[in-house]
């Protein structure tokens, strides 16, 4: 199933780049430089990616917020392109998952997206959600029976195309069987999201648990091409500081803040991996990762990286990034304190505490402040 992203800009030249390297991603992209045009499409058509050109922010706001609305309050993955460095510390604020800037070129282009198409695949094969055609049978919230074509299927829910547009957050019944007729379905659902044409996207409300187990195992095999691709990574990535709390990585295609990633430090045949939370994304340039440290097998895994990045000379090392999930569980990193409340002194690191802060300060700032750490204070390793 082709990945489909919502450009709307009205850059001539930056489209026609987009137009050229998103397909080498895998993904298909519609675009629109009249932004009453491109909030009707939103209506007619769900989008994994948004693209949107912040040289008109009001615009751009704009769609975002309809993005949201029509996807219960979560919007898709969106790439700000934006012209000026000063401006993408308030677009990621307001919402913004990655920055494009311009002017735009074909190689700028191509390493930012890398980490774009890594994360919408990423976010593709852990819902497992399969295309599949099939009819299926509905009950409305008012008794009426209606009959629908199945698109798509997840453990969590589908997406059906019905004769007419439904209310969003409206209660149906709904029943329907597998392609291959090997198992029935039939539970109570709640529209998530509509389109006027019909496309409902139907969130399972009271799924047996026998069915759910065998429609798991179906959804897998299913999707056992996708499953089996190899991880999505970011390759090429520098790690320039690290501590037990966490790491900068200088990289042109960094993730989203908040996002969940795994790090992989690997030499010959060994490769350690680690995961963690993005606290700061730079465009371009680079991201601060917080790693977690609640449980001693958390803290381990984070020793087993600076323990082989010591061992090795740099030259031998290859450091790669993949996502995990487009947010991460925030209880995992929670600050660890004391019986009176306090974070204990040995735990204390200048460098975690530069991540946490960081999305509050303009790049140049932060980037003073971590040169700064590395040449003066020693850092906690």
């Amino acid at each position: 199933m082709t990945l489909l992203a919502l450009l709307v800009s009205g850059d001539d030249s930056a489209s026609e780049i987009l137009a050229r390297v998103l397909p080498a991603s895998g993904i298909a992209v519609e675009r629109f430089s009249d932004v009453d045009t491109a909030l009707d499409r939103l209506y007619q058509q769900r989008f994994n990616a948004l693209i949107l050109d912040f040289d008109q922010p009001q615009s751009a706001a704009a769609v975002l917020e309809q993005a949201r609305r029509l996807n219960s309050g979560n919007a898709p993955v969106t790439v700000a392109l934006v012209a000026e460095h000063a401006e993408a510390r308030g677009v990621l604020s307001g919402g913004a998952h990655f920055v494009l800037y311009k002017p735009l070129t074909e190689d700028k282009a191509r390493a930012g997206l890398r980490a774009v198409a890594a994360l919408l695949n990423r976010e593709r094969r852990r819902a497992h959600r399969v295309p599949v055609q099939a009819p299926a049978e509905l009950t409305l919230s008012d008794s009426r029976k209606a009959e629908g074509i199945l698109l798509d299927l997840s453990e969590s829910g589908m997406e059906v195309l019905m004769a007419e547009p439904q209310a969003t957050g409206a209660l149906l019944n709904f029943r329907f069987q597998l392609p291959d007729g090997s198992l029935e379905v039939q539970a109570h659902g709640q529209v998530a999201w509509a389109r006027p044409n019909g496309q409902t996207g139907v969130r399972f409300l009271d799924l047996d648990e026998s069915i759910k187990a065998r429609l798991q195992v179906w959804l897998r095999a299913a999707a056992g091409a996708l499953a089996e691709a190899p991880e999505e990574a970011v390759p090429h990535c520098k790690l320039t500081d690290l501590s037990l709390g966490g790491c900068y990585v200088e990289t042109d295609s960094p993730f989203p803040e908040r996002s969940l990633v795994d790090i992989c430090l690997k030499t010959g045949e060994v490769a350690v991996h680690t995961e963690g939370m993005v606290r700061v994304t730079h465009p371009g340039r680079g991201m601060g990762v917080e790693f977690p440290s609640r449980t001693p097998e958390q803290r381990a895994l984070v020793s087993n990286l600076i323990s082989l990045l010591r061992s090795c000379p740099e030259s031998m090392l290859e450091l790669s990034v993949s996502p995990r999930a487009l947010t991460a569980d925030l209880s995992q990193f929670e600050r660890t304190r004391d019986s009176r409340g306090e974070t204990p002194e040995d735990l204390e690191d200048p460098l975690l505490e530069l991540l946490r802060q960081g999305s509050a300060l303009q790049q140049d700032d932060f980037l003073e402040e971590l040169s700064r750490q590395r040449s003066g204070e020693s850092v906690s390793s």
